[in-house]
């Protein structure tokens, strides 16, 4: 049913499925395991920071492109762990968290009719992000492995159907590795073959890369812009959100190509102009912590993940492990959506239907999947386990 009034672009984007399994936890008072944040404080070093500088000039508007510490910052740690020259004045921009620079990304790289070529399930922000800016969706599916137990393989694409959603209108490959909602980390090898379409076809790519850090063992996060001619072609988005237990201060970032990140800076100067001023310098200083930082942290969700995917095996819910995220899927009988719907009710735990992250085409693929977010404090993981078991 179309909404009155709303532009044509945006008819199907209604209320998120988050806002409604939040409000349903709220309602039940059960054990919300449904969007992604973590409910533990980042660290001091972090947040210490932005105490100090509330209540001084910080608070005022940042430069436009983000603080020069911030930028200096995120190249240097760029730099460190993918090994890419970024200049922090005209190749790194500070943006409202990575939806914000996906957005204006989109909004300064595409013409109406210009398609998009995205691997599905997908995060919800870039099919709307994709409309607002009249661009069209590309689809690729990812297969999950198996349909019982616990599998450790990783969610699969077909090359053929890869090949097949690159056309005459294709401008730009937007790509989310670590991958949300499925926990995938792509390989190598396709990376290398994104990369080789790429270059066949002078297609733009938009990598988003939030969940960098949080890759679990025997799993390696390689970023497209690290294969051979992409650091040319590719922006590079990520964010502190999720490595610095900090989602609600939405700083994000955008590295790339200076033409590329000025056509981001020039969309993006008229949405939110700049955020978050005393939140930058503390962004920065994490950025430059020690990799015993980073490594704690990755092992520490990686036994989070563990913790939740015995128990939903436990539980007789056929369940994938992810090889990184804050996520979990599992096959559910029947309908995605009315299980998530009711099971608030039958034992007091909330998680999404992965059916939101589907395109309409490809819809059935995601009836019977449902994402669980293990990125909670053991003792909420617990609860959560023992209420699904019971």
């Amino acid at each position: 049913m179309s909404t009155p009034h709303l532009a044509q672009r945006l008819q199907g984007f209604g209320t998120t499925v988050f806002a409604e399994m939040s409000a349903l936890a709220v309602a039940t008072g059960s054990v919300n395991l449904g969007q992604g944040f973590p409910d533990t404080p980042g660290p001091a070093e972090v947040l210490d920071v932005a105490r100090a500088a509330i209540g001084t000039p910080l608070d005022q508007y940042p430069p436009g492109p983000g603080l020069p510490v911030l930028r200096e910052a995120v190249a240097a740690h760029v730099q460190r762990f993918r090994g890419l020259s970024y200049d922090p004045d005209t190749e790194v921009l500070v943006t409202a968290g990575a939806t914000e620079a996906l957005a204006g990304a989109l909004l300064g790289l595409l013409d109406p009719g210009d398609e998009v070529v995205v691997f599905e399930p997908l995060y919800d922000s870039y099919a709307a992000g994709i409309a607002m800016a009249g661009g069209v969706v590309r689809p690729v599916p990812l297969h999950p492995p198996t349909e019982d137990g616990v599998s450790t393989d990783p969610w699969v694409f077909d090359e053929a159907d890869l090949r097949a959603a690159v056309g005459p209108r294709t401008t730009l490959v937007l790509l989310n590795t670590p991958h949300n909602p499925t926990g995938k980390v792509f390989s190598r090898a396709e990376l290398e073959l994104v990369a080789e379409l790429a270059h066949e076809h002078d297609l733009l790519v938009l990598t988003d890369e939030v969940y960098e850090h949080l890759v679990f063992s025997g799993a390696e996060h390689v970023s497209l812009a690290e294969l051979p001619g992409m650091r040319e072609r590719t922006l590079v988005v990520s964010s502190g959100g999720k490595t610095f237990s900090t989602t609600g201060w939405k700083i994000g970032w955008v590295c790339g190509p200076a033409e590329l990140v000025t056509c981001v800076r020039t969309a993006k100067q008229f949405l939110t102009y700049v955020n978050g001023g005393p939140f930058q310098p503390a962004i920065a200083v994490g950025l430059g912590l020690p990799d015993a930082y980073f490594h704690a942290l990755a092992a520490d969700l990686e036994r989070k993940r563990d913790l939740l995917v015995a128990g939903l095996a436990a539980a007789g819910l056929p369940v994938v492990r992810p090889q990184a995220t804050y996520f979990a899927t599992v096959r559910v009988p029947g309908d995605g959506l009315a299980f998530c719907r009711e099971l608030p009710h039958r034992v007091g735990v909330v998680a999404v239907p992965s059916s939101a992250f589907y395109t309409p085409e490809h819809a059935d693929l995601g009836r019977h999947l449902v994402r669980f977010a293990f990125c909670k404090r053991d003792e909420v993981l617990t609860e959560a386990v023992g209420r699904l078991t019971a």
